[in-house]
């Protein structure tokens, strides 16, 4: 049904360092998800992944120079231009994947998006270490008032922000990547 690359799996030394890639790889996957473990769920529709990496022939065959893309295979004939889908006009929301295949193959997907708890379990460690700080401190509380303690906390988020580390996190750009023409990893 669908083609795109695969975005920084886990486990595996290459992987895309856009963060469209990712945010695409991600709304696939809950798309995939969402038909795979559904009521309807028939033989009717597949979804598929090509990496790169590991299948440049296939997107040299599709004629395919940008990623990500998503297609549509119809069962009889060849794709259509309708059968790509418009990144760039309709965005890769989930949803308006799961719009654009019921369009194309009269398959209906209900979206299920799985439940983010790492806000609430965040905001509750950070609740419980406030708490047990202050109880375990209770009785002696200048610590608070203490200006070089607060300095030092200062200094370091600084540093952090300036050394690159919140870079790296946010792109998350990968530790070596494969060159497809000799497979050597740079």
């Amino acid at each position: 049904m669908a083609q795109q690359p695969q975005a920084d799996r886990p486990g595996t030394p290459t992987g895309y360092p856009y963060v469209r890639h990712r945010q695409a790889n991600e709304e696939y996957q809950v798309l995939a998800n969402s038909w795979r473990y559904s009521s309807a769920f028939s033989n009717k529709l597949f979804f598929t992944v090509v990496d790169y990496d590991e299948g440049a022939d296939v997107f040299q065959q599709l004629n395919m120079n940008s990623a990500p893309t998503f297609m549509h295979f119809p069962a009889k004939g060849k794709p259509k231009r309708a059968d790509t889908f418009d990144l760039q006009r309709i965005g890769f929301a989930s949803e308006q994947l799961a719009k654009w295949i019921a369009d194309r193959t009269d398959v209906q997907i209900r979206v299920f998006r799985p439940p983010n708890y790492s806000g609430t379990i965040a905001l509750a460690l950070l609740v419980s270490l406030v708490g047990g700080l202050l109880y375990l401190r209770r009785n002696n509380l200048e610590f608070i008032y203490n200006k070089t303690g607060w300095a030092m906390a200062a200094l370091c988020v600084v540093f952090a922000m300036t050394s690159g580390q919140m870079w790296n996190h946010i792109r998350g750009p990968p530790y070596a990547h494969k060159n497809p023409q000799n497979g050597q990893v740079v």
